[in-house]
């Protein structure tokens, strides 16, 4: 079945859609049969987390390595992509409580060396600066990919190569979403503190909360401990392997490793105040509406995002994308229903049509999010990964292209 799922991108376009009729509750049964249905629709494996009202539960579904057949796990180590963003915003706020960052100070107080004028630290943090995203220009053919796999880019040569092409509004304009302006905030928190932004993240992060299997990879090309293949449908119908790769390309805007369990255990911590203060919390969920005609559907806050589900609820977390593994990990406002998945393939596929793995994966969320209010869930809908719509991260999106368009 994998071999034939090359629609798709499903952390780039997630389709989500919500059951017709009332779910039963996502318990440890229901959560197998719903990764089942996400392999069954084409993803080669895919595990999750969810914690419901103080009960836990893990599964994963399908297989680890399309070769040896060897299964998937929900203890697997796998790459977060931009749920890193939540953990960087995370710490420039506490900077903020702290008094050592104003949200509204220009950048240009802490990175005189840019030319970021106009912009403050805030539209770093909400994608409103107008600045280029680099990786657009990194990866601008398929063979870039492959050409990457070893290649270490300094968090100065990101910056500077989304910095130098033009900008795509003015400062304070729409959001805009570009890995370019966490590479920014990284470097922001490097400056105030005089310390590496990952050593900042462990330090109040990931050692308070006991997150021991979440670590930045930087410039290793490997994944440390048990974890599942990287996959990409290729031009030519085969499936590459992207699982050994760099990762310093995204760094402060995508480099983190982590858990389900790590995940869920860093959103509860985050939504019910032990990481930030109350006033900075709530700067952080200071939204950019999706939609400026309907602003109670949420938005874009500071490394975190909601989206109202058509049952009531509105839910906060993030998603993430890197070559070959995707993950999203949502909540509840006060975290009483959490879900994290990971899934070891990334795909295209046309963001205005239903796509199988997509329905599967938002049945699944739905049925978790949703359980507490389902009789107000109304008829089915489809909900697309708002951060990643219509930005097919670098090449991913052009081989796509490439392919629809008949080029090699």
């Amino acid at each position: 079945m994998w071999k034939r799922a090359l629609g798709g991108l499903t952390a780039v376009t997630l389709v989500l859609f919500a059951p017709a009729t009332p779910a039963v509750a996502a318990g440890s049964g229901e959560l197998q049969s719903g990764l089942d249905r996400i392999t069954a629709a084409g993803m080669p494996g895919v595990m999750a987390e969810t914690r419901v009202h103080g009960g836990r539960q893990s599964a994963a579904s399908g297989v680890a390595d399309v070769d040896s057949g060897r299964g998937m796990s929900p203890t697997f180590s796998h790459r977060a992509g931009s749920i890193t963003k939540t953990f960087t915003a995370t710490v420039i706020l506490q900077l903020v409580g702290e008094g050592r960052i104003d949200l509204d100070a220009p950048v240009s107080r802490y990175l005189p060396q840019y030319d970021t004028a106009g912009i403050t630290v805030r539209m770093l943090l909400n994608h409103t600066s107008g600045i280029s995203d680099y990786d657009h220009l990194i990866f601008t053919v398929p063979d870039d990919l492959l050409r990457h796999r070893t290649t270490t880019f300094t968090a100065d040569q990101l910056a500077r190569i989304g910095l130098d092409a033009p900008r795509t509004s003015p400062p304070g304009g729409p959001h805009l979403y570009a890995n370019t302006n966490y590479i920014l905030a990284g470097l922001v928190i490097e400056k105030v503190t005089g310390r590496p932004a990952a050593f900042e993240m462990y330090r109040r992060i990931i050692v308070p909360l006991g997150l021991w299997r979440t670590y930045f990879a930087g410039a290793s090309s490997h994944i440390a401990g048990p974890h599942s293949h990287a996959y990409i449908p290729w031009l030519d119908g085969t499936m590459l392997d992207f699982s050994v790769y760099n990762m310093s390309f995204v760094g402060t805007a995508g480099d983190v490793v982590s858990t389900t369990r790590d995940l869920n255990v860093f959103f509860k911590a985050l939504l019910t105040g032990r990481l930030l203060r109350p006033a900075q919390l709530a700067e952080m969920k200071t939204v950019v509406p999706w939609n400026p005609n309907n602003p109670g559907a949420g938005g874009y806050g500071l490394g975190l995002y909601s989206v109202r589900l058509p049952c009531g609820v509105m839910i906060w977390g993030h998603d993430g994308l890197v070559f070959g593994h995707s993950a999203i990990s949502m909540h509840t406002e006060s975290a009483d229903r959490q879900i994290t998945i990971g899934s070891n393939m990334t795909h295209y596929a046309d963001p205005t049509q239903p796509e199988p793995i997509g329905l599967a994966t938002g049945e699944l969320l739905f049925r978790t999010l949703c359980q507490d209010s389902l009789r107000a869930a109304g008829p089915p809908f489809a909900w697309k990964s708002p951060i990643h719509t219509g930005k097919a991260q670098s090449a991913v999106g052009y081989f796509a292209d490439a392919r629809a368009a008949g080029r090699g």
